[in-house]
């Protein structure tokens, strides 16, 4: 069974340009909505709200664009 791995935390905003970049090569991902599934519960969640995972199989194939992100929005040097 292939399982999810964490590849980045942050907003929203940030997020949804990873998934784009994601997408571009053709990784599926899934983005856990931390912030929302609080308010949608009836409680607030501090910090970065949102997740994305991938598939433990395609982190090497994402590998290098997740690096550049991290790199353009200086999380990694």
């Amino acid at each position: 069974m292939n399982k999810h791995v964490k590849v980045f935390s942050g907003s929203s905003i940030t997020a949804n340009r990873l998934g784009q970049l994601l997408n571009q090569i053709e990784v599926p991902f899934l983005i856990k909505d931390n912030k929302e599934a609080g308010r949608v519960a009836g409680f607030a969640t501090l910090g970065d709200s949102v997740d994305i995972f991938i598939y433990e199989s395609d982190v090497k194939k994402a590998e290098e664009t997740i690096h550049n992100f991290k790199v353009e929005i200086n999380e990694e040097e």
